[in-house]
């Protein structure tokens, strides 16, 4: 009998086809929303592969009720959503997708800067609702970039990504990571420091850690204090590294100049949710490896991973703590 498979989503066309030519699949068709939690656990029982996003909660009520369930393989990076002792315990082996939205993620990390930094949406929409009416020398007036220090949280692929960018914007680069990367410094002439030293020198501080027990609010009130009031955040990892709370707090004393967020506690985050009511805030919708070349080569390298492990192959992306 042929091995099922469950996809979270509808993948591109032709890995469906491949997939279907080995597999029994079956897919959750709707685009625009993630498969209800009661529709999952009741299918995941007759399942052996699972292809699924980062918005589905793989937990271990959910083992529980898979017999049968051999891989997860999840289309992202991060796989916080994903209870993955549990999954080891069990037999069950867990996959992700890093390397491939390295660069692009790299990418939106730099505009969100820029972006926030220089005002952009804030100067889109003077100009779109008729308030501008003349050139004056501090209008919409942000912060520089280039020349600027730049505070890096989390010196993996993306951090270093980001860090290579910052280099042609003539930046001074400060990282903070579990483990020093002297290699780096000497190639790239970053400077490993503390949490604290980082929030306090840096121009601009970039979150690029995952979403760990340890990282889980980095960030409060006694965080953003420490940061320059000239001084912008700016968060492409997960939401709950920053407690939002504190941040509008930071946000609305002028404690720092301004965010730039693309994930949140809650995503979607509630439209009136108020970080979205600040000027000084540009929130993006977890949009940091989308691109269409990025997002097809994490779909086929997360169909490559389920394919390995249901052929009782090692998978190129096995997640283990």
């Amino acid at each position: 009998m042929r091995q099922k498979i469950l996809i979270t989503r509808r993948p591109p066309t032709y890995l469906l086809e491949q997939l279907s030519a080995k597999f029994d699949v079956e897919t959750w068709d709707f685009e625009d929303q993630p498969i209800p939690r009661d529709v999952l656990l009741q299918k995941i029982d007759n399942i052996e592969g699972l292809l699924c996003l980062l918005t589905d909660t793989i937990d271990n009520d959910l083992f529980k009720k898979s017999h049968h369930l051999k891989v997860v393989s999840n289309l992202a990076v991060g796989h916080d959503n994903i209870d993955v002792k549990n999954a080891q315990l069990r037999g069950i082996q867990v996959t992700n997708t890093p390397g491939i939205l390295t660069e692009t993620t790299a990418d939106l990390t730099f505009a969100l800067m820029l972006t926030t930094a220089r005002r952009i949406i804030e100067a889109s929409n003077e100009l779109r609702t008729g308030k501008w009416k003349t050139w004056s020398p501090f209008m919409l007036a942000g912060r520089d970039v280039h020349s600027s220090t730049l505070g890096i949280i989390g010196m993996g692929e993306i951090g270093l990504a980001v860090a290579k960018r910052a280099k042609g914007f003539g930046m001074k680069i400060l990282y903070y990571n579990r483990t020093r990367k002297k290699h780096l410094e000497e190639e790239h002439g970053m400077i490993h420091t503390n949490l604290d030293e980082l929030l306090q020198t840096s121009d601009v501080v970039s979150i690029l850690t995952p979403l760990t027990p340890e990282t889980k609010n980095m960030i409060t009130l006694n965080e953003l204090k420490m940061m320059k009031k000239t001084s912008i955040l700016i968060n492409t990892s997960r939401g709950g590294i920053v407690n939002e709370n504190d941040l509008v707090a930071a946000l609305k004393s002028d404690m720092i100049f301004g965010a730039g967020l693309d994930v949140y506690e809650q995503e979607p985050i509630p439209l009136d949710h108020p970080l979205l009511s600040l000027p000084t805030v540009v929130a993006l919708p977890h949009i940091g490896s989308a691109s269409v070349q990025t997002r097809m080569k994490m779909w086929e390298l997360a169909a490559l991973n389920l394919t390995t492990a249901l052929e009782g192959g090692t998978p190129p992306n096995s997640v283990w703590i």
